[in-house]
């Protein structure tokens, strides 16, 4: 079943900023601005972006944590990271690791910041836990993991079709998820809010140990 997603994830990686492009509400990319608005890292610190796709995100991280600073971003699939070197080779400052998100490759307290940006609800079976112990553990002492994902509408009626097309993607987890995602980060994570982002209809979960 991994070795499917990742052919299917190489595959769609030659089109996705396209498909995104063709699809989005959100043009500008404004929620990803915000989202990298919400990261307090200092000039030197590091940042790991978990589940990086093509690199759109690591652009603008790397512009928080300056020269002397390094953002890692961290894939399963090869074709997504591909496309994100295109993306991000004239910033010496990023780096780019093909790793599982339930098996990550780094020592214990290594970021000060771990971020990702509408994947989490994707990850399946067993490794949304696992990788959000694997977060616990690589983030240091103080460090803190913000989640952007799609908000549930509020719209009685829009929330229905929005679990509707969950499931119809296959992501039954994520609905389950949903429903007691802040039970789940409390029970990894010492304090957590929600922000919600002024442009399109997601939401930032901030996560601090």
């Amino acid at each position: 079943m991994r070795r499917t997603r990742q052919i299917y994830y190489d595959t769609f990686s030659r089109f996705y900023d396209r498909f995104v492009a063709f699809h989005s509400r959100d043009k500008r990319g404004l929620a990803r601005i915000f989202l990298v608005d919400q990261v307090h890292v200092q000039s030197g610190g590091s940042v790991l972006d978990l589940c990086t796709g093509t690199g759109t995100l690591l652009r603008l991280l790397q512009g928080k944590v300056g020269t002397s600073g390094q953002v890692v971003g961290v894939d399963f699939s090869h074709g997504m990271l591909m496309a994100a070197q295109r993306k991000t080779r004239e910033f010496p400052n990023v780096g780019l690791v093909e790793a599982d998100a339930g098996y990550l490759p780094f020592a214990t307290g290594t970021f000060d910041v771990a971020t990702c940006s509408h994947a989490f609800y994707e990850l399946k079976g067993t490794v949304q836990g696992r990788a959000l112990q694997e977060i616990v553990r690589v983030l240091k002492p103080e460090g803190s993991f913000l989640m952007m994902e799609h908000d549930v509408p509020a719209n009685l009626f829009v929330r229905a079709l929005f679990y509707v097309r969950l499931a119809s993607m296959g992501a039954g987890r994520a609905i389950t998820f949903l429903r007691q995602e802040k039970k789940v980060l409390q029970s990894h994570f010492g304090s957590i809010s929600k922000i919600v982002a002024p442009a399109g209809r997601s939401k930032v979960m901030v996560c601090r140990k």
